[in-house]
């Protein structure tokens, strides 16, 4: 796919619903006694994966083209699936299934392709075990993985990163343990299963960095409406940010404060970004209008780094864009994602000629330079080819993006968005 430079970016858009929400509300649904309307699911390749797994496991579920629909079987209805659950490149569904699977009566395999049999799953199995669970996998840390049968009962664990799938891969096990679970972070981390367990009607409770989870006899089915992901919208933040003389408006985003963090970054490098509309339903919901403004560099580190660790990539381009220096710290989270996004973004952004230096936990970029168009590589990561394909709309000269359909993981109608906003 080759992008032009483009001119002014307009228009009012709607992104795609929550990628984690989506995963949540499908799997706790399939919990629930009753039925599960969800609407604003995203019908992206991951989702699609946690729908299909759950319904390897006895849980009817109906795709329609505005909604999906959950018969939910109860905490202890699923059925011991056939095949192995194949959970193609969603790490969510992987973690998570984890954690559920682990409870379970029967046994259970787990795999997916061949970005996630690299991706580290010990970190789950480690607290897995410490609660019961009986698993194998390759290396004691890689898919496949094979849950058996077990008793489980509740733990304290101090979580060694901040990471939503660990906790809540660790709660989900909760469900079905003995005693209380309890979870302590060492940085605020999305907190969408919280919500969701509260809303059907587990007692979960939260002090500080603590969250504890009193095991519940069973979930109540509530309907659940998906917000726009705000890191699909981070893409035309940044975008309307640094392409001259744009204004987008993107309606319906979620603005959760643990995923905020791409906003607040933003604004300090200088992007003018307002909020309205605002409404609190079952997760913050707001409509967000981005101005193309001057913007300079600031440093990224520490406890926001949860808040925005899948939208990384992109704020780096927005670096590149900006007057001065970006240092990104903190982030050694990016190098177990669907690629190595440190090494993936150091590497594209040196291809477009900008100053970008790698280090062990992030990267320096000095940016105020206007990149070149370039031939950019995705490494099968949605998030890499959305990030490029942004930066080369601010770029000069025609860029080239491979294997762009990967976008379809979490964005399939990217591209067509661009083109009809301006792009």
């Amino acid at each position: 796919m080759h992008i032009h430079p483009s001119g002014p970016l307009r228009g009012c858009l709607t992104v795609p619903g929550d990628k984690s929400i989506s995963h949540r509300a499908v799997m706790l649904g399939a919990l629930a006694n009753g039925t599960t309307h969800i609407t604003g699911f995203l019908m992206g390749e991951d989702c699609l994966s946690t729908i299909d797994c759950f319904r390897k496991m006895g849980v009817e579920i109906e795709v329609r083209e505005d909604e999906v629909i959950v018969e939910g079987v109860g905490l202890h209805g699923l059925c011991e699936p056939e095949e192995a659950l194949y959970t193609g490149n969603s790490g969510t569904t992987t973690r998570l299934l984890c954690g559920i699977l682990a409870g379970q009566p029967f046994t259970a395999t787990l795999n997916g392709d061949a970005s996630i049999q690299k991706r580290p799953m010990g970190r789950v199995i480690k607290p897995l075990r410490e609660m019961g669970a009986s698993i194998e996998g390759k290396n004691d840390n890689y898919c496949p993985l094979t849950l058996y049968p077990s008793e489980l009962h509740g733990i304290e664990y101090r979580l060694p990163v901040a990471s939503a799938q660990l906790k809540s891969a660790i709660l989900l096990a909760g469900l079905y343990a003995e005693g209380q679970t309890t979870v302590i972070e060492p940085a605020p981390s999305r907190d969408h299963t919280e919500r969701m367990f509260r809303a059907l009607g587990v007692e979960i409770d939260t002090e500080g960095s603590t969250i504890t989870l009193d095991p519940p006899e069973d979930l109540h089915a509530v309907d659940i409406a998906v917000p726009g992901d705000i890191s699909s919208a981070a893409f035309f933040l940044t975008a309307g940010a640094i392409v001259p003389g744009s204004e987008l408006t993107i309606r319906n985003v979620g603005v959760n404060p643990t995923r905020t963090g791409v906003i607040d970054v933003l604004r300090d490098m200088g992007a003018s970004i307002t909020e309205d509309n605002f409404r609190d339903e079952s997760e913050p919901v707001c409509d967000l209008t981005v101005r193309a403004s001057a913007l300079h560099g600031v440093e990224i580190g520490g406890a926001i780094i949860p808040r925005l660790i899948d939208e990384l990539p992109v704020i780096a381009v927005a670096a590149a864009f900006a007057e001065g220096e970006t240092v990104i710290r903190d982030a050694q989270e990016l190098k177990v994602k669907e690629s190595n996004r440190i090494a993936a973004m150091v590497r594209e952004l040196g291809r477009a000629g900008v100053d970008v230096e790698e280090t062990e936990d992030g990267m320096i970029i000095r940016g105020g330079k206007t990149p070149r168009g370039a031939s950019f590589e995705t490494y099968g990561d949605h998030r890499i080819a959305m990030s490029m394909a942004v930066l080369a709309l601010g770029a000069e000269g025609v860029s080239r993006i491979d294997d762009p359909e990967v976008v379809a993981i979490s964005y399939p109608g990217f591209f067509d968005t661009l083109g009809q906003l301006g792009g």
